[in-house]
């Protein structure tokens, strides 16, 4: 089934899904966006935003804005291939199609 060769197991949980979707619609989405928008807990949301960036699926930019940190993440080429790559394998899973 080519649909499912097509899955990557980096998305398999909502969580991972759930960053992904909302980086690949937006540039530089900031760690609390992330938190709010998933609703999770830091510990949950760290972990999984630091296995999207082991696989280099995302980008990273710290920075201070006055004296406040602000921690952002963009999808890089790779993420956005990949990801990519597993919602046109689920929607071939879905549809029935190879």
């Amino acid at each position: 089934m080519e649909g499912f060769n097509k899955l990557n197991k980096a998305f398999d949980g909502r969580v991972r899904m759930g960053v992904m979707s909302i980086l690949i619609v937006n540039s530089w989405v900031s760690y609390k966006d992330l938190k709010n928008l998933l609703d999770l807990t830091d510990g949950n949301l760290a972990s999984h935003i630091n296995a999207l960036e082991k696989l280099d699926y995302l980008q990273v930019k710290k920075q201070f804005i006055g004296k406040k940190p602000l921690t952002t993440y963009k999808v890089t080429p790779d993420g956005r291939r990949a990801f990519e790559e597993h919602i046109e394998g689920l929607e071939k899973l879905i549809q029935g199609t190879n």
